[in-house]
């Protein structure tokens, strides 16, 4: 079954325009409308057309056309394309905010379905999609009939919607939602980007929780400064009710900021320090981690072993314990069930070769991200050195993705170099990019001499054939930045690419 973005009935005008800024309206407003549309050509008769301004196209520029098909209603933020006078058959709806009308629009279209359920938003540059899921397998595991909006893939309950965005558009978005309520979810978990909450694709949606992972840089293609990218980030706490909760990571320094001005119930965790919820890693291997869990809500002191390793993955359990604990649920059936959940496919995805060597692929496509798989691997790497009759390599395979921040290229070759014995630059997504072009501004954040220990090898395949090639018994191969993916995207075109296919080859 596929989500749609229609629906078999009809609402007055007036009933959407509810909560919305609306600065003039030429037309009858208490017109019949059959759907909404933000895609010009999705547009049939009696639809809303709702003109926003992208990146690159401005909707206003559709608006002849879309009458021209049929549009009843249009919907705009730019003055200047409003009639004079009236216009028969049509009615000009002109808003303060576009987006924001269009999320709002659709969320009472699809019958407010946050309403019918609670909506629980994870929001942070690393970690959304390892906390979102494996919070949606909590709450299966304990019987409830439950939603994921995530990277990888979306659910509605046992049935999975490839995901194309880390937040859906507004009407995709809703759709989904309201379809997860006909399912008979009753929770749904949700990764919100900061692109989503900038361009009020969540508009509308009523939130019982919020989840704070943490902040670095990313993003800044479109942020253009970290101030900027924070605050849009910590938006979605201050929409937040005083019914609903909030969980922040202490451990960040702009954790407490994400929840400085919100209304909700704020609790902390932390792996450092005094906190609502703590851990800390007793043991580590590539199987696993021992922790120690605590809590202040309901005095919780208690050893766990968990399948997943890394500090970034005590954080994100300690923020999935206290989201569990939050919405209800005993403290120690929460531990008890996490200790059985798996990793997250490409979220430090060990594959273990018969000559000894293992391989990690990892989604970690930011400085942060790569520097802390780096270091889960060195800390395994070096307590199990007393085994070993050699010194243990580990050897890093990693790109960076065109059309994004080119900024953090340089930074990224330079915390891959200094926590890695052998260093190949490769290409991620080159996109409308030239690949060379991406290595040349990577290798810029070394120097001429630093640059005779890397290896350059533009083809992704080749590059961790020869990482693997070189791997020896007690060397670990990172193939970093795209993990769950199966594609690469060359000038616009997606090509058939998996990183965990090619390291399989060489096992």
């Amino acid at each position: 079954m596929k989500y749609s973005l229609e629906k078999n009935n009809s609402m007055k005008l007036l009933d959407l325009l509810q909560d919305i800024e609306v600065v003039r309206i030429i037309g009858n407003a208490n017109t019949e409308v059959t759907g909404i549309q933000s895609d010009s050509r999705r547009i049939e008769s009696g639809n809303i057309f709702v003109a926003q301004k992208g990146t690159t196209v401005d909707g206003h520029m559709f608006i002849a056309p879309c009458i021209a098909q049929g549009a009843g209603v249009v919907v705009m933020d730019d003055a200047t394309h409003m009639p004079t006078a009236d216009t028969e058959g049509v009615c000009y709806v002109l808003v303060k905010n576009s987006d924001e009308a269009l999320g709002k629009m659709a969320h009472t279209w699809y019958g407010k379905p946050s309403q019918q359920l609670k909506l629980i938003g994870v929001t942070g540059t690393n970690g959304k999609t390892t906390t979102a899921t494996l919070l949606y397998r909590l709450f299966k595991a304990l019987g409830h009939k439950v939603g994921l909006l995530s990277t990888v893939v979306n659910y509605v309950n046992d049935e999975s919607i490839p995901a194309t965005h880390t937040t859906p558009d507004a009407l995709s978005l809703n759709a989904l939602l309201a379809q997860m309520v006909s399912a008979g979810c009753t929770y749904a978990f949700m990764e919100v980007s900061s692109h989503a909450i900038a361009q009020e694709r969540i508009a509308g949606l009523e939130f019982a929780g919020a989840l704070f992972t943490n902040l670095t840089r990313d993003h800044l293609d479109y942020h253009k400064t970290f101030d900027h990218y924070r605050d849009t980030k910590k938006q979605l706490f201050d929409r937040l009710s005083k019914s609903a909760f909030a969980v922040t990571n202490y451990d960040d320094k702009n954790g407490l900021v994400m929840t400085q001005n919100t209304q909700a119930k704020v609790y902390t965790y932390s792996t450092r320090s005094m906190a609502d919820f703590r851990g800390k890693i007793l043991e580590e291997s590539f199987e696993g981690m021992l922790l120690r869990m605590q809590s202040n809500i309901g005095t919780v002191n208690t050893e766990v072993f968990v399948p997943l390793v890394g500090r970034f993955n005590v954080s994100n359990l300690l923020l999935i314990y206290a989201c569990g604990v939050a919405l209800g649920i005993e403290p120690l059936e929460a531990l008890r069930i996490l200790s059985s959940l798996p990793a997250v496919n490409g979220r430090f995805e060990t594959i273990r070769s018969d000559k000894g060597w293992t391989a990690v692929v990892d989604y970690a496509h930011t400085p942060d991200a790569v520097e802390n798989v780096l270091k889960t691997i060195n800390e395994i790497v070096n307590s199990n050195a007393t085994k070993q009759s050699r010194p243990a390599q580990v050897i890093t395979v990693v790109g960076c993705g065109g059309n994004r921040d080119k900024g953090k290229r340089p930074i990224m070759a330079r915390i891959a170099f200094e926590q890695s014995t052998v260093l190949i630059l490769t290409s991620d997504n080159p996109r409308d990019e030239e690949p060379q072009d991406i290595l040349r501004e990577m290798v810029a954040g070394l120097t001429s001499e630093e640059l005779q220990r890397v290896l350059i090898i533009e083809d992704r395949a080749s590059a961790i054939k020869t990482a693997c090639t070189i791997a020896q018994r007690g060397d670990v191969v990172l193939v970093a930045g795209k993990g769950h993916e199966n594609y690469q995207i060359i000038k616009g075109v997606k090509h058939h690419f998996d990183d965990h296919e090619v390291v399989r080859m060489c096992l």
